[in-house]
């Protein structure tokens, strides 16, 4: 097994198989690789779930920490790992202090296991890392559909996107009633109608007069032709 998911598709069961699935048919009419849709380590730090739990999940299998607090650690240790400051490097105990709000003391014990969080500490610490609500506590298999959701969100997007491209285009191709009657399509060759926009902006009514009469003279000729 390689990083992402090979044909013929996931075989995860229940809602996260139902999401898997519904993104597995999306990313084949965007002609999107499975391994681009699925992948375990983007989908790890989308989730937070460990790259291993992610693929096993995959496979349809149970996987996944029930302890609420190794769950926590985990996830704070991969969210240190992941979310890093612009100069590249992780954010220390103090400065995840700071921006939580809560004491350097506190923060170690934390991260280092001695202390059980708190709902406050878990919204504190994801609104400093700005990820999602229940990053940091919730269950595997849920977290991982929280993020198969989010990318089912953005292939749509993507997907309307094209299917609308497509309309245009199609739009484009079919000339229109009007293009295809010879009055219509002498006017538009002539760029008679960019002709009279630039006449609206002409200084004086004599100047459009000419403009005018040059139309009717196109116009006579066009009629002649045609009888």
């Amino acid at each position: 097994m390689t990083d992402g998911f090979s044909d013929p598709g996931p075989a995860a069961t229940g809602p996260l198989g139902a999401i898997a699935a519904r993104v597995d048919e999306l990313a084949r009419k965007l002609g999107m690789s499975q391994a681009e849709v699925f992948d375990v380590h983007q989908l790890s730090e989308a989730s937070g779930v460990p790259a291993d739990v992610v693929q096993a999940l995959l496979d349809g299998e149970e996987a996944g920490e029930p302890d609420l607090q190794a769950r926590f650690l985990q996830r704070f240790s991969l969210l240190r790992r992941s979310r890093l400051k612009p100069n590249g490097r992780p954010y220390t105990q103090q400065e995840i202090a700071d921006g939580a709000g809560m004491s350097r003391q506190q923060a170690g014990a934390l991260i280092n296991g001695d202390r059980r969080p708190t709902m406050e500490h878990c919204d504190a610490i994801q609104r400093f890392f700005k990820v999602h609500a229940g990053y940091l506590t919730a269950d595997d298999a849920e977290a991982l559909a929280d993020a198969l959701l989010r990318t089912e969100q953005e292939l749509l997007h993507t997907f309307a996107a094209r299917e609308q491209e497509r309309e245009q285009e199609r739009e484009r191709d079919t000339p229109s009633p009007a293009a295809e009657d010879p009055l219509e399509k002498l006017l538009q060759d002539h760029g008679v109608r960019g002709i009279a926009w630039r006449a609206a902006q002409l200084p004086t009514d004599k100047h459009r007069d000419k403009v005018a009469e040059w139309l009717d003279m196109l116009l006579e000729s066009v009629k002649r032709t045609d009888t």
